[in-house]
């Protein structure tokens, strides 16, 4: 009985040695693996893509299963969680974020240590963007677009699929939604003036507003729209970096407005003469609204799912946190689960219970943008073909 048991306990140390070297191997042979020579950008390769990710407390995991969801080795990645989150928070962040094989060895993906104050309304959200546009381009300046998320966005096709996309359009376009139309803004949220205490504060506050209000300029035309833009590499160098001061005056001037984000790069854009006519007036959003619109787009779930995926958008907001409806888009579409990026074609692993077939990886150049990433490319050709009309133009 001794003798039986003794070699029960050997066969299974000799199995769980087996199996520790077994994982081992994996990781080695992942991590070990020397990516950057094969990481090819510019002209005559596929378009790579800066995404900015924010979000507020207890957003960790959402940013996280966001970033598995857009992820790919071409790209880039900065993560943002706001001074309301602790420390704690963002190394919990990081350590998720390191646990990913591709993101160690790719290191592509970074998480903003010293966070940003910002107020929903102000201006400092602005701010934000803008440094996370100069972090972005400081660490690689090699993408191509730069993409804002939120914690409550999620895309609904895969990065094979955009990039196979954008790969037929102009690398100077810039997708931002505007018109110079301002109606019931123009009163409630262009002529206010408006103090936004993230600006001078550690901590959120909510904005404050004066008693008077001011005439609409005459220096430039005000231009308003959706706060979530892709914009180019080339127009944020501009904005960033200013050679002329429209900029900068631009960025004043919007430190008073309502909800900023909804004004600045509209405007910066339409009146700058070189960038003007390389905006297509769309965001490649999916989003529902009350009627009359809320604030926020209604929060998204299965009910929406056919007409969400049918809409020809590349991301669809708000979600509420691990909805069931990004399990379907995670299987329909993303063919990912757990803790694992979406499935591209530079994933060759063999994929099973214990592999991440995304643990394993070819030339990430190759890209497979399947049905829903030629579809995705045709409503993107509409788009450009129609940036000519009155509808998309700075007017």
């Amino acid at each position: 009985m001794a003798a039986e048991k003794k070699l029960i306990l050997t066969l299974f140390i000799a199995a769980f040695i087996s199996l520790i070297v077994f994982i081992s191997s994996i990781r080695v042979s992942s991590s070990s693996y020397k990516p950057y020579a094969n990481v090819r950008r510019g002209r005559g390769h596929p378009p790579a893509f800066a995404y900015y990710i924010s979000g507020t407390r207890g957003d960790a995991e959402r940013i996280f299963r966001l970033l598995l969801a857009v992820y790919h080795p071409r790209n880039r990645y900065l993560l943002h969680i706001g001074t309301e989150g602790d420390g704690d928070e963002r190394r919990k962040l990081s350590v998720m974020v390191r646990s990913v094989p591709a993101v160690r060895a790719f290191g592509n993906v970074d998480v903003i240590g010293k966070p940003d104050a910002t107020t929903f309304m102000g201006a400092s959200n602005v701010a934000a963007v803008l440094r996370a546009a100069a972090v972005l381009l400081k660490v690689d300046g090699e993408w191509d677009w730069f993409v804002t998320l939120s914690a409550g966005d999620y895309p609904l096709l895969t990065q094979d699929g955009l990039s196979h996309a954008f790969s037929f359009i102009s690398r100077d376009s810039n997708f931002i939604d505007h018109t110079s139309d301002l109606g019931w803004k123009e009163g409630q949220r262009i002529l206010p003036i408006v103090v936004d205490p993230g600006i001078y504060l550690a901590r959120r506050a909510q904005i404050f507003r004066a008693t008077e209000k001011r005439p609409l300029p005459n220096a430039f035309k005000v231009f308003t729209g959706s706060p979530w833009v892709i914009l180019s590499r080339s127009f944020l160098e501009y904005c960033v970096f200013a050679w002329d001061n429209l900029p900068r005056t631009l960025l004043m001037y919007v430190n008073n407005v309502v909800l900023a984000q909804e004004v600045y790069f509209h405007t910066v854009i339409c009146n700058t003469p070189e960038f003007k006519n390389t905006t297509i007036n769309a965001d490649l959003r999916y989003m529902v609204w009350d009627n009359p619109p809320k604030m926020e787009p209604l929060f998204l779930n299965k009910s929406n799912y056919n007409q969400m995926v049918q809409s020809g958008a590349a991301f669809a907001r708000q979600f509420a946190k691990n909805d069931p409806v990004l399990d379907m888009v995670d299987s329909k579409i993303l063919k990912r689960s757990g803790n694992r990026p979406a499935l591209g074609a530079w994933c060759t692993a063999r994929q099973g219970w214990f592999v991440d077939p995304c643990s394993q990886w070819d030339d990430v150049s190759v890209l497979s943008p399947g049905n829903r990433g030629k579809k995705f490319e045709e409503s993107l050709k509409n788009l450009v073909d129609d940036s000519g009309s009155e509808t998309n133009q700075c007017k």
